[in-house]
């Protein structure tokens, strides 16, 4: 004769067991919760009043596309320190499409732009690269990513923003 445990004392272990399961689970969802509220205040304030956007890269003669990015800083009215200079970290890519998706890499750039009380306009950046593949297939798919910090007249630097990534654009084998 065997004596094999019941069903119910089973059960009772199962349900004892979970117990510290769910409490772990419960804590890391409120912990979870919390963490992304205080980065984006962080780093929304450690832009210091900049903003910088890749705009639709733009189709030149031949096999040339100017890779734009606006900057502006507009929030240095009555600062003490009165200056902003911002980093600008670009990747220009030819889009490909297919199976294996990898995109084309054309090349990277990186810009500082000054700004005062006195500079209140946004500023267009025109990076100009070449095409290659514009002047075999005739029309290509192209986009450009940036990223960028600000630092401030006290010399104090942002930390890096995400990548943001502008439409992308066919562009055709120029006149």
């Amino acid at each position: 004769m065997s004596i094999t445990p019941s069903t119910g004392i089973r059960s009772t272990r199962a349900r004892i067991a979970l117990v510290p399961l769910l409490s772990l689970g419960l804590l890391g969802g409120s912990v979870a919760f919390a963490g992304p509220a205080l980065g984006h205040d962080d780093r929304r304030d450690d832009r210091h009043g900049c903003t910088v956007k890749p705009l639709d890269p733009k189709d030149l003669r031949g096999n040339k596309v100017d890779f734009r990015i606006k900057v502006q800083c507009d929030d240095i009215d009555g600062k003490k320190d009165g200056k902003r200079t911002v980093h600008i970290r670009q990747l220009r890519y030819e889009d490909e499409k297919g199976p294996r998706r990898t995109d084309d890499f054309l090349g990277r750039s990186r810009f500082y732009e000054e700004f005062d009380k006195n500079d209140q306009k946004a500023r267009i950046i025109h990076s100009v690269d070449k095409v290659r593949n514009l002047d075999r297939r005739g029309a290509e798919e192209v986009y450009h990513v940036v990223s960028f910090r600000v630092q401030k007249g006290n010399g104090d630097w942002s930390d890096w923003t995400k990548w943001e990534m502008s439409e992308v654009v066919e562009v055709t084998r120029g006149r």
